[in-house]
């Protein structure tokens, strides 16, 4: 694999660590979150919880042809686990019926904003990495409804991945502007975060397909 221009190789920093283990933490509680409303076992809450937590930084981190991440670091499997306790000893209650929507939706920024950054210190180009940041982003959560028996996140009205592709196609834009990693991180999933959430409290969503001869 040839080298990115030095601009455009991201080393990751302690911001983009932290922003990984939020995601990590969230996804995960959402995975568990999804097991509580099948009322599973706890057994089944911590399975949910890693796969949603890990599914899309290890499916990244084989595209970039990279050591997956929680092979060799035990911190995200132990966050995972936390997640999955946490939601299992809260009484249900304190979950709204949206908490859901809002945990997946800090973890899609989160988690879009350090794939690409994870990318681009791979030497990945720009526009790759951009898409790499939504791999990131998405693949646990359609793990999730897949296993819940759910209809997938993606094909709900309200924008989903195209606040990914926002947050981690801003990083790599503020990036190649000449921003910091920590600016250009925490902008971007600040911003992707609030596409996010405006699409969950207005449904804001892309035009659906409809045939021309209909």
């Amino acid at each position: 694999m040839l080298p990115a221009p030095p601009l455009l190789v991201t080393h990751i920093g302690p911001v983009l660590e932290t922003l990984s283990l939020i995601g990590t933490f969230v996804f995960a509680a959402s995975g568990a979150l999804a097991a509580a409303h099948l009322r599973q076992t706890l057994v089944t809450f911590a399975f949910f919880a890693l796969l949603t937590g890990v599914g899309g930084g290890t499916v990244r981190d084989l595209l970039i042809d990279a050591p997956v991440f929680w092979i060799h670091d035990p911190a995200p499997s132990i966050v995972c686990m936390a997640a999955a306790v946490t939601v299992w000893v809260t009484p249900r209650r304190w979950w709204s019926d949206h908490a859901l929507d809002w945990l997946d939706a800090v973890g899609l920024a989160a988690f879009a904003v350090f794939g690409a950054a994870k990318a681009m210190n791979f030497g990945v180009p720009p526009f790759v990495a951009g898409m790499m940041g939504v791999v990131t982003g998405c693949v646990g959560g359609i793990m999730r409804d897949t296993l819940a028996g759910e209809p997938s996140i993606l094909l709900r009205p309200e924008l989903y991945v195209t606040a990914a592709a926002f947050a981690s196609g801003l990083f790599v834009l503020l990036r190649l502007a000449g921003l910091d990693v920590p600016v250009a991180g925490v902008i971007a999933a600040l911003l992707g975060f609030g596409l996010r959430a405006l699409a969950i409290r207005r449904g804001l969503g892309l035009p659906a397909y409809k045939d021309v001869d209909g």
